[in-house]
């Protein structure tokens, strides 16, 4: 299956990640930028309303004829209501100090940047520097009760303090953005976390693909495929289940006829096996019923149905595996009379010649393993032409591996087990063809040679097997790929229409060339551009 594109955790949570840090940072930013600038402009009233307060409260007390100490008293009020503010000094007419938020300052002369009432009003704010370093000041004038100019007051914010509280705001902001990340963060981990689990760990798409894909799979089998729920109610019968127990009838009672099949499952919780079931319609199926379970409880049960007329056919074309065996015990013949030769060279104290006998049937076979590890990029491929590479020994076939071959299993999108059955009936068939089968060419067994080479790129592949045995007769050639054809007697002839179906299901194409006689070349070849599954 190819890799999903759409994934939960690979799209859902960075994109609602995404959108939320976003979109914190948007509201931080108007959040601190909108602050900071009302700050500002707040800081300026405030720097203002202390310095006509200041003003106002000096006036009173100069006319009511108060003295240092009320003064000191009422500007230390007023300079503690006023947390904003860092400075606050009351200057008289002759430019002595008669009040400092520093004690040690009043009744000592005003030597700074004298204020500019007739440019600027009674009461302004303006950036200046002081002995504090850059400040932000407040002058208001004092008028006494006759209305003439009697000092002034000035209010400072250092910008230093100005910067620290915007800091602090910042610092805010930028913490309640983080806060907002993070519990989004684990918000949508939570999320997401629970989507998953409730699609058992795959993602929407694949789920959704595993779904019609399971669908597709088992509405194609041969099989009868029924499943219920705990309460005996059919959630699933496919078109070969449906028709082995429709017998005619539809509907309800062909549902209650499948919940009587399987619904014996429920109760016992066991797995039953092979079991034989006469239908009404005298149809014999053998049935597999298998109880599903689910933290320990049946929560429902499947059952596979088999016509029995297929089963038993299917069981005599896997008895085909007696060949297999043949082929162990020929094998192990040749392998114990190559042992008996060297236990005779030795008997002889002919040790030089036995060492030259086990170096030359070994020498050639070594050589083709090595090609076949070193450029076939496929274990059960490799193992499979190992295997048959051995086997052509025992057949005396000179197996030939094209060293030219090159099999990169990440190539080709077609399943091992597909490249197994493909190459395996090629060469088997090479095999039968120089073994006489079929065949009016009798051959020199000295002669017979075989030669394979698989070549893959760029998602293409190509597999060749050529043979030296006696070719296929021209009148053949256009009936060597039906179902059932074969020169080689009864019981023959699937191999290649195999090959050929199979072929043409991954989107690939089968060319044969034969000459009696001489030899036969079958090439197959998938082109990775053309077809999704190559």
């Amino acid at each position: 299956m190819k890799e999903s594109k759409f994934k939960l955790k690979h799209y859902n949570f960075p994109v609602q990640l995404i959108m939320v840090i976003a979109l914190a940072l948007i509201l931080g930013i108007f959040g601190i930028y909108f602050n900071i600038h009302d700050g500002s402009a707040q800081r300026d009233i405030n720097l203002r309303n202390a310095a006509e307060s200041a003003a106002h409260i000096s006036q009173i007390l100069q006319d009511t004829g108060m003295g240092p100490e009320e003064m000191i008293k009422e500007m230390d009020d007023l300079k503690e209501s006023m947390n904003e503010i860092d400075v606050i000094s009351v200057v008289g007419p002759d430019s002595k100090r008669l009040y400092h938020s520093n004690h040690e300052l009043i009744d000592t002369v005003y030597d700074g940047t004298m204020p500019d009432f007739e440019s600027n009003g009674n009461c302004y704010v303006v950036d200046e520097e002081g002995p504090s370093g850059p400040q932000r000041r407040a002058y208001a004038v004092i008028k006494g009760a006759d209305g003439e100019e009697s000092g002034f007051v000035m209010t400072v914010m250092l910008m230093s303090s100005i910067r620290e509280r915007n800091l602090k705001v910042l610092f805010i902001f930028l913490s309640m953005i983080i806060l907002a990340i993070t519990a989004e963060f684990l918000i949508t981990t939570g999320i997401s976390k629970k989507v998953r689990g409730s699609l058992m760990g795959f993602e929407p798409d694949v789920f959704s693909a595993m779904y019609k894909i399971r669908d597709g799979i088992l509405e194609s089998l041969n099989e009868g495929v029924i499943a219920v729920n705990a309460d005996s109610e059919v959630l699933f019968v496919n078109k070969a289940a449906s028709k082995m127990i429709s017998g005619g009838k539809e509907g309800d009672e062909q549902l209650s006829s499948g919940e009587k099949l399987i619904s014996g499952i429920l109760g016992k919780g066991e797995k039953e096996s092979s079991i034989p079931v006469n239908l009404h319609n005298d149809v014999d199926i053998i049935m597999d019923r298998h109880p599903l379970t689910e933290d320990g409880r049946t929560v429902g049960a499947v059952g596979i149905m088999h016509d029995r007329t297929e089963y038993t056919r299917l069981a005599e074309d896997l008895a085909g595996t007696r060949f297999l065996v043949d082929s162990m015990r020929a094998n192990n013949h040749d392998f114990t009379n190559k042992l008996h030769v060297i236990m005779g060279l030795i008997q002889m104290e002919m040790y030089d010649e036995a060492l030259n006998y086990i170096q030359n049937i070994t020498m050639v076979q070594r050589e083709t393993i090595s090609e076949i590890m070193k450029r076939v990029n496929c274990p059960a491929l490799a193992a499979l032409l190992i295997g048959k590479n051995a086997r052509a020994s025992e057949l005396n076939i000179k197996f030939i591996f094209d060293k030219d071959s090159s099999l990169d299993a990440e190539d080709v999108r077609i399943p091992d087990d597909v490249l197994v059955t493909l190459t395996g009936n090629l060469i088997d068939n090479a095999f039968d063809a120089m073994n006489g089968k079929g065949s009016s060419f009798p051959m020199d067994s000295r002669n017979k040679e075989l030669k394979v080479g698989i070549f893959s790129g760029d998602g293409s592949l190509r597999i060749k097997v050529e043979d030296n045995g006696p070719g296929i007769k021209e009148e053949n050639l256009e009936h060597i790929f039906e179902n059932g054809f074969s020169t080689k007697g009864d019981g023959r002839g699937i191999g290649l229409y195999q090959v050929k179906s199979i072929a043409e299901a991954y989107g690939g194409h089968i060319d044969v060339r034969s000459q009696e006689g001489t030899g036969t070349s079958f090439t197959l070849e998938f082109d990775g551009g053309k077809n999704k599954n190559v």
